[in-house]
């Protein structure tokens, strides 16, 4: 029982994440080429090349947009400009503000750049103004006017000596400030439309601009003349010279003119000649790109297609361009052949679905709200985007090799890609459209890779064979045939899964039912049964691995099993607040794994119908849940634009718990024998890292019943460290409420408040509660005490005064009566005993300075009532002897006299035991005060 118990699982843990990174704007790349900064609304997000993640992040605390923000050419220095018009200097590597000031600018901020020397910074805004700034000297040097509109582009020349700024606004020309003067020297018109790129020839004289309105122009800095118009047939975002003296021969490049590289609209890198005007090459795409149909050719003239490319960045050191597409893709490539090198998604929209995919699920397989498919590698956040479908795609499913994967989307197909095992490319293998509407499910077979079942908004279920042989050679895809076609409900299939053993099928749709089918019959679908029970529309179906069973979720916020043998409902389980979006079998078929809109994701254990584990990461619906092949991860992802993959952490935890349990037994056996050795400064401190209460009174009685016991306490807690006299102080409030315990805590309170000054105390944390909570307490304890021995003094009374039993009866009732001592033998025990126990009260008022005068009630009672018990037997066996006593006036005078004595005795103790803890609480008083 056991061991099937351990096979449980109890919780998961975040293993990583892909977030969203960057959602448009400025994009720039570190001179040591490790770090992207890239704008995501009110964060700027530092990324690191080499892993892909995340590495830094600077946020401005207003949650103002970021409207631009410029690094310095040394890395030290982040300026960022919020639409709040404040300028921040920031340490970005510590995410720390190290300064802010007002823009000046009277609206946003829209470009910022630095010079090479990293000590001017140039801003450009939305009122048509340039403010140059000192960052050392912190002061404004030039304030810039004449620019016409909102000012979008400001550089430096590179060769710093010439102070000279380069700016271009809406009127399309692009001016050259002089700064040693502060004017506009010149205005370069060339461009009918904005000028979105300047790039400068290492020796400065030559400059080459690109703009919107599809032409590249050359100028000659030193007549300020433009040398040539090139025009390149697309909207140019950014261009870049190619450095000289370098072999390019690869892309074109047969001479050493003058040569660039252009990034637009059409997606795609293009070399250019200068001299010539001619582009000497162009970037072909992947295979898996180059299948574009006629739609994809006209939306590529729109402005809006997502393959255009917005930046174009160079990365001189490593010999690498990285360009930004209208998708917030990073991707980067090496020069000279401009092979893709690496590929970063900033922005995924809302995640629909995902799978893991490749050797030891290695790469996860993601569907987001577009037409494209992005694989990414877990480890590096490496992403290839796989462009076929021309619709958004729905839904994702793996084969059981974890190579070969089939999706579907609004564009009414089916697609199946191969991912190589050696280079982990992905390529489109198969395609197959047949359906009438848009395919929203997707299940592959289980046992081998023969069939591929699609469930679509038409109400149809089709079952597509798969060709034996999926190699493909070129640009050949395999065209899938259908082998049956079902109409399986009244509305929307949202759901299609295939058993285990590849004989059945199950089906859920909008209708609230989910269906079994037998997938046996030759070009037949037959429906074997119904599942009815949903009050909702059922959003997923999945078989048990081991059992006859299939498992349904819905939009009623319930999950549902059910039996195949003859269809009944057998468990519900319920949790969720909304509809329940995906369900998944764990642990062997004995937990489920599932995901709802409220953005949670439950574990099951499915045979006690309890939730094991809530876990929330998401902010949205998860739309995605998926587990790896070995059981020990699973991924979710989000319409929140987020992608976890979580570990599988019960066996750790467990081997912790155990670790710590273990641990614990160690050294309560270590603290057991330090108190037999007597090590109390030792056990004190060990109790104390126990953090247990308890052990750590238990050592204190231990100290406190030994000979010399205050000296001893006072030793010890003074050798203590100040973090454990902070604990010792926070325990003692807890015992001085039990009147049990508040005669160690006096004991222990009376040590640190006389020996340690009121400053140290007051630096305790919690100190001035913890005072003020003492003193009602100890206030209430004095109280206590102080009735107690009025009740002691009234019992000594009473001992005194009372009648002897068996007395005479002809005594006159006005005649006193014979207080003699009873007895000399009998007298003199009860005095030894009453004085014995008034030293020991001395001796601990002394070794504990007065808290441990203070006996309980019941103690103290007990005792009275033995002792005058004892007397009155006393009393009767005197009486029953027959023995007689006389009374004089001398024989009262001396029990007057012995009385007073016992009452002299007593008075010290009373007066000692009620001055020293009083003047504890008085302590605190003080010290508060």
């Amino acid at each position: 029982m056991a061991s099937t118990n351990l096979q449980f699982k109890t919780n998961y843990v975040v293993s990583s994440k892909i977030e969203p990174f960057y959602k448009g704007g400025k994009v720039q790349i570190s001179k040591d080429e490790k770090y992207i900064f890239c704008t995501c609304g009110s964060r700027v997000n530092v990324l690191e090349v080499s892993s892909g993640k995340i590495v830094h992040c600077v946020e401005h605390d207003d949650q103002e947009d970021i409207t631009s923000f410029a690094l310095s050419c040394d890395d030290e220095l982040l300026v960022t400009a919020s639409r709040a018009l404040l300028l921040k200097q920031w340490d970005w590597k510590q995410a720390q503000c190290t300064r802010s000031w007002r823009a000046i600018h009277t609206v946003p901020v829209a470009s910022m750049t630095f010079d090479s020397t990293s000590t001017l910074l140039a801003t450009g805004g939305c009122d048509g103004t340039i403010k140059i700034w000192d960052v050392v000297k912190q002061y404004c040097t030039h304030n810039l006017k004449g620019s016409s509109g909102v000012v979008h582009l400001v550089q430096f020349h590179p060769d710093i000596s010439r102070l000279q700024l380069f700016s271009s606004s809406l009127d399309c020309g692009i001016r050259l400030w002089d700064l040693r003067s502060s004017k506009c020297v010149c205005v370069l018109q060339s461009h009918y439309s904005a000028v979105t790129a300047l790039s400068f020839s290492p020796a400065g004289d030559t400059m080459v601009s690109s703009g919107r309105d599809k032409i590249c122009t050359v100028w000659d800095l030193k007549t300020k003349k433009a040398k040539r118009t090139v025009p390149v047939y697309e909207a140019v975002e950014g261009v870049v010279l190619l450095p000289e003296n370098e072999d390019f021969s690869e892309i074109g490049v047969k001479n050493n003119d003058l040569h660039f590289i252009t990034a637009g609209s059409k997606g795609v890198l293009r070399v250019w000649e200068a001299s010539t005007a001619r582009c000497v090459y162009t970037q072909t795409l992947s295979s898996n790109l180059t299948a574009v149909s006629e739609e994809e050719e006209k939306k590529e003239e729109k402005d809006d297609d997502p393959r255009s490319l917005t930046y174009l960045l160079h990365l001189p050191d490593s010999s690498r361009l990285a360009t930004v597409t209208a998708e917030h893709n990073i991707v980067l490539y090496q020069l000279p052949a401009l092979s893709t090198q690496q590929q970063f998604v900033g922005y995924s929209d809302e995640v629909l679905d995902v799978k893991f995919l490749g050797k030891d699920d290695s790469h996860i397989v993601v569907a987001t709200n577009s037409c494209q498919l992005k694989v990414f590698e877990l480890l590096t956040n490496n992403c290839q985007i796989l462009y076929g479908h021309t619709d958004t795609v729905l839904s994702l499913d793996v084969f059981k090799k974890g190579f070969l994967f089939a999706s579907c989307a609004k564009d009414r197909s089916v697609r199946v890609w191969r991912m190589d095992s050696d280079s982990g490319q992905v390529t489109c293998v198969a395609h197959g459209s047949s359906h009438t509407n848009a395919v929203g499910s997707i299940t592959c077979s289980r046992l081998k890779a023969s069939f591929v079942v699609s469930g679509s908004q038409d109400c149809t279920v089709k079952v597509w064979d798969l060709p034996e042989d999926l190699s493909t050679t070129g640009a050949d895809i395999h065209q899938l045939t259908t082998r049956a076609t079902e109409k399986a409900h009244d509305k929307d299939v949202n759901s299609v899964a295939v058993s285990p053993n590849d004989k059945l099928l199950a089906s859920g749709s909008q209708d609230r039912t989910a269906k079994l089918w037998s997938l046996t019959g030759e070009g037949t679908v037959g429906l074997l049964g119904v599942f009815r029970g949903h009050r909702r529309g059922v959003w997923a179906v999945c078989f048990s691995p081991v059992d006859q069973v299939l498992a349904t979720s819905s939009a009623d916020g319930t999950t549902k099993l059910w039996g195949l043998q003859d269809f009944s409902c057998l468990k519900t389980f319920e949790g969720h607040d909304a509809s329940v979006l995906k369900v998944i079998f764990v642990s062997r078929g004995t937990q489920l794994l599932t995901s709802g809109s409220d953005g949670l994701v439950k574990l099951w254990t499915i045979k006690t119908n309890e939730c094991v584990k809530t876990l929330d990461a998401h902010q949205d619906k998860v739309w995605g849940l998926h587990g790896s092949r070995k059981d020990d991860k699973m991924v979710t992802a989000s319409a929140d634009s987020n992608i976890t993959v979580w570990l599988d952490v019960t066996e750790v935890e467990l081997a912790e718990e155990q670790a710590k349990q273990e641990d614990q037994i160690l050294k309560q056996q270590e603290l057991s024998n330090l108190l037999h050795e007597k090590k109390y400064l030792k056990a004190l401190g060990l109790a104390i890292s126990l953090d247990q209460p308890h052990t750590v009174l238990t050592v204190i009685k231990a100290i406190r019943q030994v000979e010399g016991s205050h000296e001893l306490l006072e030793k010890t807690l003074l050798k203590l460290r100040v973090d454990q006299k902070e604990s010792l102080l926070r325990y003692c409030v807890v015992w001085n409420t039990n009147a049990r315990n508040c005669q160690d805590a006096q004991a222990v309170l009376q040590v640190l408040l006389t020996h340690l000054p009121p400053e140290e105390l007051l630096q305790y944390q919690g100190a001035r509660a913890h005072l003020e909570g003492l003193i009602p307490y100890t206030e209430r304890h004095m109280q206590r005490i102080g009735k107690l021995l009025q009740a002691s003094m009234f019992l000594n009374f009473m001992w005194q005064k009372m009648r002897v039993a068996g007395a005479p009866s002809s005594m006159d009732q006005d005649e006193e009566m014979d207080t003699t001592p009873l007895a000399q033998p009998f007298f003199t025990i009860d005095k030894e005993k009453g004085t014995g126990s008034g030293d020991e009260e001395k001796q601990d008022g002394d070794d504990s300075g007065g808290e441990r005068d203070c006996p309980g009630e019941e103690e103290e009672e007990d005792d009275d009532e033995v002792s005058v018990t004892k007397k009155a037997s006393s009393n009767d066996r005197r009486v029953e002897n027959g023995e007689s006593t006389k009374t004089n006036g001398n024989h009262h005078s001396e029990s007057e006299e012995s009385s007073d004595e016992e009452e002299e005795e007593t008075d010290p103790t009373v007066k000692e035991t009620k001055c020293l803890p009083v003047s504890s609480a008085a302590q605190c008083q003080t010290i508060l005060s």
